[in-house]
């Protein structure tokens, strides 16, 4: 059985880096045989947060949030990849995050930071952490972060230079980190119901 992965990804910037990472993790994930799908917030393009997903009448919720709905609900794990804002995560990917809730829980996360600079969005990551576990997720500590963007994955999601080679190399940690706890948390969920 293959693990479902859902990798999200939220820039709405018209030229975007941060989908080199997306496109890569996708990649690797599926190179280990994970059934791996980007969730482009942008694409998604849902409205600002007004109304959650569950505040909508059964069967009303907007086609594009109902879709994703059953995705989020019947995957195994998530990866978000985070770009860095000011010290905190994209509003676009946050905004999607939000309009979600129960559909999350009892699921592990992981999370790939980066930037344009040397931080590598880590201080993003660090934010997206504790909003993740809150919003009921378990977040594996292995994480990637990624910076410069530009000199580690080409446009084509591929690694380049010395911090690519770094990057593939710190990748089957984070996938596996991952890999763990999705199968454990599906163990736990078929042994067990969620206690709510």
């Amino acid at each position: 059985m293959s693990d479902k992965i859902l990798v999200f990804y939220g820039s709405y910037r018209s030229d975007r880096m941060g989908v080199r990472l997306a496109d890569f993790v996708v990649a690797g994930l599926r190179e280990r045989g994970a059934d791996a799908e980007l969730i482009d917030a942008k694409a998604v393009d849902l409205p600002m947060l007004d109304r959650m997903y569950k505040e909508y009448p059964k069967g009303s919720a907007p086609a594009a949030m109902e879709a994703l709905a059953e995705k989020i609900r019947t995957a195994d794990a998530f990866i978000f990849v985070t770009g860095e804002y000011n010290w905190g995560p994209q509003p676009g990917l946050k905004n999607l995050t939000d309009h979600f809730l129960e559909e999350w829980f009892w699921r592990p996360a992981a999370i790939a930071s980066y930037s344009a600079g040397r931080f590598s969005g880590v201080r993003s990551g660090t934010v997206w952490h504790s909003i993740l576990s809150e919003m009921g997720m378990v977040v594996v500590s292995s994480t990637l972060a990624v910076g410069p963007i530009s000199q580690t994955l080409d446009a084509a999601g591929k690694p380049t230079g010395p911090a690519g080679e770094s990057l593939q190399r710190s990748f089957g940690r984070f996938a596996d980190d991952l890999a763990w706890w999705t199968e454990a948390a599906r163990a736990q969920r078929a042994r067990k119901a969620p206690p709510y």
